[in-house]
């Protein structure tokens, strides 16, 4: 099981400050293997503690938040991100420039989240449990991120340590994309997230 995170795990605001160029320099170079796009418009975000801290870090900086309660209360948020060991956990994210094509997307793609999945060589597709925090769409449009677990096996997980494939996609009537199978450093960073 993974360990969650604690406010011993974070620095305080001026150290991040003092150590952000650095810290912000080493998180962008350990996401190039976690952040992966699954046709033109959607990515998820594969994340795991150094994402996780960094993004705490980041919202603590931007909220000036110092006092034990504040920052209790976004590692609780965070943590629930956390891959446990027996699952990944990603941050999707729909993305189109244009305003009014995005409006347009997002009300097409209403279920976009569960038609969403992994897949280990030689297993079935898992499809991702989305949004256990709160409800993100509306009957008319579907929101611009969610939030996504994909809770695997024994047998899985063992075959990924073992160097089985992985494959992602998206099997949504407006949107169908797959990634088949991953690259090797994807396959990787996700194998390490498991138990």
């Amino acid at each position: 099981m993974t360990q969650q995170l604690t406010r011993d795990d974070l620095l305080s605001l001026e150290q991040y400050h003092e150590q952000r160029p650095e810290i912000r320099a080493a998180t962008m170079l350990h996401k190039k293997s976690r952040n992966l796009p699954v046709g033109p418009n959607v990515t998820l975000y594969f994340e795991d503690a150094t994402t996780l801290k960094y993004q705490i870090q980041e919202i603590l900086r931007a909220e000036k938040v110092f006092d034990a309660a504040g920052i209790n209360e976004e590692l609780e948020v965070y943590n629930a991100m956390l891959p446990t060991g027996t699952n990944w956990k990603a941050t999707m994210m729909i993305e189109y420039v244009d305003v009014e094509e995005r409006v347009k997307a997002l009300s097409q793609l209403i279920g976009i989240d569960r038609k969403t999945w992994v897949q280990v060589e030689g297993f079935d597709k898992v499809f991702a449990i989305s949004n256990e925090d709160l409800e993100r769409e509306t009957e008319d449009k579907t929101s611009a991120v969610h939030f996504m677990r994909f809770e695997l096996t024994p047998e899985m997980i063992a075959a990924v340590k073992d160097g089985a494939a992985i494959n992602v996609g998206i099997d949504h009537e407006n949107y169908t994309h797959a990634i088949t199978p991953v690259p090797e450093n994807y396959r990787q960073a996700m194998a390490n997230d498991l138990a």
